[in-house]
């Protein structure tokens, strides 16, 4: 009797946690709509400033017969300092969401100590904070509660810190890494090369710069334009990754609340199973104890 309480209990238990592993499928699902139409909203502005940023620096770099003239695009092959900034949630419960970022950062450093690159960490949202806190590794720079919640103002602090030193030649690479949105039920790991940004050859953009574009450049102008164009470049793509990033945890969220409430559902199917044999066993025994009691009193 006391196996089947057990089973009973058991059975409860499993049943609790499936409400509530059902209850934040349908919380994270919800969040992901809105979190979904923001990110594509941001996407289609985000890919025109790419795009404008393209044919700027290839007109400015027509005027001068070469490169643009900027440290933004000053390609360093032998970097000696390298920022890595790098995006988690500030929340579990999303499968490999936060580990697979962690892994990719942890790589990268691994590659850059190879080459006796040193590397400074900004870590954005609380796991990944937590993660290389235990294990001792010194971060230049720590941010929560802004993965979870996207921010304009905030963005631009984390880029503006990470583009001053870099101006200031205190760093010679920025990298961004992070967990993207791909689709309901996957994410895709973004490893971008934020600066120095590699200005774009006449192949790539001149599609678009000569045959559609009416926008005309004076040379003159090359500094002030880039200057402004870099620092909407640069504070809204760090924008668009956290909203990116918010879409594919939530994605994930879904995702392992999925798998927890079917894992649930088969455990329940199996203790009942279990339940029913442990039962039928009981009645068993207690039919062949009365039955054997009526044989002794022949």
């Amino acid at each position: 009797m006391s196996n089947l309480k057990e089973i009973k209990r058991k059975i409860k238990s499993v049943q609790n946690t499936q409400k509530t592993t059902r209850a934040m499928k349908l919380v994270s699902t919800a969040k992901l709509r809105k979190a979904e139409e923001v990110a594509r909203q941001s996407r289609v502005y985000a890919n025109k400033i790419n795009e404008m940023l393209s044919e700027i620096s290839y007109k400015l770099s027509q005027y001068k017969a070469g490169d643009v003239d900027s440290k933004f695009f000053k390609l360093n092959d032998t970097p000696k300092i390298v920022d890595i900034i790098f995006i988690t949630a500030d929340k579990g419960l999303c499968g490999g969401f936060n580990i697979q970022t962690i892994k990719s950062v942890k790589r990268l450093m691994e590659e850059f100590k190879n080459t006796n690159v040193k590397v400074r960490l900004r870590a954005v949202g609380r796991k990944g904070i937590d993660y290389f806190t235990f294990k001792d590794t010194e971060l230049l720079k720590r941010y929560v509660g802004v993965s979870s919640s996207p921010n304009y103002e905030k963005s631009k602090e984390i880029i503006s810190d990470a583009v001053k030193d870099f101006m200031e030649n205190l760093t010679d690479k920025i990298i961004l890494v992070h967990n993207g949105y791909l689709n309901m039920i996957s994410q895709q790991l973004k490893i971008v090369d934020v600066l120095p940004i590699e200005a774009p050859s006449s192949e790539q953009v001149q599609t678009h710069s000569e045959s559609k574009s009416l926008l005309e450049i004076e040379a003159e102008s090359e500094k002030q334009i880039v200057e402004e164009l870099m620092k909407k470049y640069l504070e809204y793509n760090m924008y668009y990754a956290l909203i990116d990033s918010l879409a594919a945890e939530h994605s994930a969220r879904m995702q392992a609340m999925e798998n927890a409430t079917n894992n649930a559902r088969d455990r329940v199917h199996h203790l009942t199973i279990a339940y029913n044999k442990a039962r039928q066993e009981s009645i068993t025994t207690e039919l062949i104890e009365i039955i054997s009691g009526m044989e002794s009193m022949k």
